[in-house]
């Protein structure tokens, strides 16, 4: 009776393993639309950079970037901060990174070497990238490794920077314009980690010119909105020594919600253990205007092992603007399992919140 019952589940187990789900087969990306074009997303990149064993992981990722510029009609890549876990250490942290702050922004600026000249990405400064460990003050290293005529693909694209704290004009607060396949002006401006109110009066004044009036404009900066679960709520105050500091609350206040034309802001910064939704947020509120500006957070640094793991898997977004101008697809992808037939399946997060489709509003 025993062979009988053993049998039985055999037979079971065969007809259920018959009918389960398999991983679906891998597609790489590609645009939906053939006259669409793209922009790559990389998230926080500092647990790349504070372990010299997770440094190769950017450089792939900046290597699949390069390699797909035209097939997804790049306009440009942008990253949206914390470069470096240490902006002025000189000597490893321990646990928290095997990597002096040289050797974390050489290897940054390394990764990047590979988009030099093919595509004008734009770089955020994360509260990492500023202070000894993290925004003690508003040193850092960033203009001397990404100064503002290093990349010679930023040559009439790069419209303007704002003086930084000792009057120098550096890619820390600077602004990007581009025309799109489809002809429209798109200017992207890129803020400081809790940028001050000289540079957003900065802002505001820039994107309210006559050259810019009529252009989408993209605003991008490290700390915005905290994740979807805290309701994607903007942030209002953090404990870091730097003074003269705006948080995303204020941002919205004195920037955003009294312009015309910021329609799209990008952060990154916030990130949590044991739930993906602790690392992304979106949400859309009206300006003054009554038009609808999309917020968006994206972060994967503790994906892949937490915050001293492999420093977020490799994850970037691919956001594709439609040919009508009025959609936005947004898709989270790995080059890092991408790179491997044995990982491929694992190399798209098909979540609501990883892949989903936004309209802007004129």
């Amino acid at each position: 009776m025993k062979i009988k019952y053993w049998t039985l589940w055999v037979i079971l187990g065969c007809f259920m393993a018959a009918f389960a789900q398999t991983p679906a087969a891998y597609v790489r990306p590609q645009l939906t639309e053939s006259n669409a074009w793209s922009i790559i997303l990389i998230p926080d990149i500092q647990t790349y950079s504070k372990f010299g064993r997770n440094q190769g992981i950017t450089e792939l990722m900046t290597a699949w970037i390069a390699e797909n510029l035209q097939p997804l009609h790049v306009l440009t890549v942008m990253q949206n901060g914390d470069l470096v876990e240490q902006n002025g250490i000189d000597k490893p942290r321990g646990n928290n990174g095997d990597q002096t702050s040289a050797q974390q922004w050489t290897a940054v600026s390394r990764a990047f070497e590979r988009l030099d000249g093919k595509t004008p990405y734009i770089l955020a400064t994360g509260n990492h990238d500023y202070g000894i460990a993290s925004a003690e003050n508003r040193d850092t290293q960033f203009p001397k490794y990404f100064p503002v005529n290093r990349n010679s693909a930023w040559k009439g694209v790069l419209v303007e920077c704002c003086p930084n704290r000792v009057g120098e004009k550096t890619l820390e607060n600077a602004a990007y314009e581009f025309t799109t396949p489809q002809g429209r002006k798109l200017l992207i401006v890129s803020l400081e980690f809790a940028p001050s109110d000289p540079v957003l009066a900065w802002a505001k004044q820039l994107v309210a010119r006559d050259a810019y009036k009529k252009s989408f404009v993209i605003l991008m900066t490290h700390s915005f909105i905290k994740s979807m679960v805290q309701s994607s709520a903007r942030i209002v105050k953090e404990k870091y020594l730097i003074k003269d500091v705006n948080y995303g609350q204020a941002i919205w206040d004195k920037l955003i919600f009294p312009s015309d034309n910021i329609r799209f802001v990008i952060c990154g910064h916030i990130a949590g253990l044991n739930d993906p939704k602790k690392n992304v947020g979106f949400r859309i509120d009206k300006n003054h205007l009554g038009k609808p500006v999309s917020q968006m957070l994206f972060n994967a640094q503790t994906d892949g092992g937490g915050w001293h793991g492999n420093g977020g898997d490799g994850w970037l977004r691919i956001l594709e603007f439609s040919e009508d101008g009025k959609t936005i697809s947004v898709r989270t992808f790995s080059p890092l399992f991408a790179n491997s037939p044995s990982t491929r399946h694992l190399a798209w997060r098909t979540e609501p919140y990883n892949q989903f489709v936004f309209e802007l509003e004129e």
